[in-house]
């Protein structure tokens, strides 16, 4: 299927200024010649260079788009083969009637993500740049933006490779001593392997240590906002969100199911889920939300608990406090504006201060405060360096606990002076682990899986 030539819509469907249709493969450039009309054929152009013209139907000469094509040829192109892209009026007619003209030669529809596969089959980047740029395009925020560029840029794959060298050097001198017990070659002591691989073992800790960091970055914070009816839940939606994606009355009981709004505070996604209200009652469509709230509560990974300091506790809210109190969650002491009334002695039980924030959120105060309680119990108020690799991809992060586990293994056995021939295949295996996050060792249905979750196109 390699050899196939492959079309697809790069841009997202529907109207736009423009439209790019991309074009890959053997041939690309002579099938897109044939319906293209500008100064001169596209086979007599040079490499990296743009033309005007129009695409006409080869059956009845019918100029069906005014268009700029972009020829960029073999191997200094995204997937190393011939490629042509052609930039087209935004809109869906116009791209459906190129892309049927296409379609019509010797070109079939790319499947998802193959132009981007096809990049990684011939070598031209590995498996771990190929998930960056899925990261790339789902990123929610200039930091996690920023980690994806870099794996693109191929970062986490050098300091992986450097790792399986120096993994694959061991190995060399295991084998020589295996092998060879009588040359005269380095003595491949009991030391000296849990000095290469505890070196290795340090690093790879190191990675993962920035794994929590960099998973929140790439996938986000669920955070649920919960607490009784009519204590400024929705309220506190729309304040951080900036807009009035909730209704905030005083009845209580208005939110009836789970909102779900993304923000990004200090560069850290949050995927806020307003819930209703949660308290006993006889609505069943009301009950049906305050079930659909503690699921929420449940699976979150931040809970902001939300009291009115204008009311006292009462004995939801305090086993709500009980519940949680352990979680990652943060107290907020809203309408500070009232008289209050709140029992903050009985709060200070279960939250440290640092993690109890005064609001009046109905004025906007105390939002800085929240925003910081959040970066602290995340990230202890910052983010790393900006020059750290991070590791946020859920397989990466699974490979790395494998390798240190096979590190570890190594590491004992040479301190207990097993064979060295024994401990040969924990390094082997570290070796390998490593080796998938790069795919140097991935098997094919885990690259088909993991491209099959591009969109059409990249």
């Amino acid at each position: 299927m390699i050899s196939d030539t492959i079309a697809a819509i790069s841009t997202a469907v529907g109207e736009g200024g423009i439209a790019v249709i991309r074009v890959s493969g053997p041939e690309a450039v002579g099938e897109v010649s044939r319906l293209f009309r500008g100064a001169k054929p596209l086979t007599e152009v040079p490499t990296h260079t743009v033309h005007y013209g129009f695409m006409v139907d080869p059956d009845t000469k019918e100029k069906l788009e005014e268009v700029l094509v972009t020829l960029m040829l073999a191997p200094k192109s995204f997937t190393t083969e011939d490629v042509v892209e052609i930039s087209a009026h935004g809109g869906v007619v116009s791209v459906r009637r190129i892309m049927e003209l296409l379609l019509k030669q010797k070109i079939r529809l790319a499947e998802p993500g193959e132009f981007t596969k096809r990049a990684f089959l011939n070598g031209r980047i590995d498996l771990s740049q190929a998930e960056g740029v899925i990261d790339l395009i789902r990123s929610k925020s200039d930091k996690a933006f920023s980690v994806a560029f870099k794996q693109v840029e191929g970062d986490l794959s050098r300091r992986i490779q450097e790792l399986r060298q120096t993994l694959i050097e061991t190995l060399a001198h295991i084998e020589v001593n295996i092998d060879y017990p009588e040359h005269d070659v380095e003595s491949m002591t009991s030391l000296f392997i849990q000095e290469k691989c505890g070196a290795v073992l340090e690093e790879v800790e190191r990675l993962l240590k920035t794994s929590n960091q960099g998973k929140i970055l790439r996938e986000g914070i669920t955070t649920a906002i919960v607490g009784r009816p009519n204590v400024g839940k929705s309220s506190l939606l729309n304040a951080l969100s900036g807009q009035n994606r909730a209704i905030v009355t005083d009845i209580p009981g208005t939110t009836r199911d789970v909102i779900e709004e993304f923000i990004t505070i200090n560069n850290i996604p949050l995927k806020l889920l307003d819930t209703a209200g949660i308290r006993e009652t006889l609505d069943v469509v009301e009950r049906i939300g305050v079930e659909r709230s503690r699921t929420a509560l449940n699976e979150a990974d931040l809970i902001l608990l939300v009291l009115s300091g204008g009311d006292q506790l009462d004995e939801e809210e305090v086993r709500l406090m009980e519940q949680i109190s352990g979680r990652q969650s943060i107290v907020i002491l809203n309408k500070m504006d009232l008289p209050q009334k709140i029992e903050t002695e009985k709060v200070r039980q279960f939250y440290k201060e640092e993690l109890i924030v005064p609001m009046t959120v109905k004025d906007s105060e105390g939002i800085d405060r929240l925003e910081e309680a959040i970066s602290s119990l995340f990230f202890a108020g910052k983010l790393e360096s900006a020059d750290l690799t991070y590791v946020s991809n859920v397989r990466h992060i699974a490979l790395l606990h494998q390798t240190q586990r096979s590190l570890r293994d190594a590491i004992e056995a040479a301190e207990m002076l097993v064979p060295i021939d024994m401990i040969q295949i924990d390094v082997r295996m570290a070796w390998e682990q490593l080796g998938e996050i790069v795919g140097d060792t991935a098997q094919d249905s885990l690259i088909d899986q993991i491209f099959s979750q591009f969109c059409l196109g990249k």
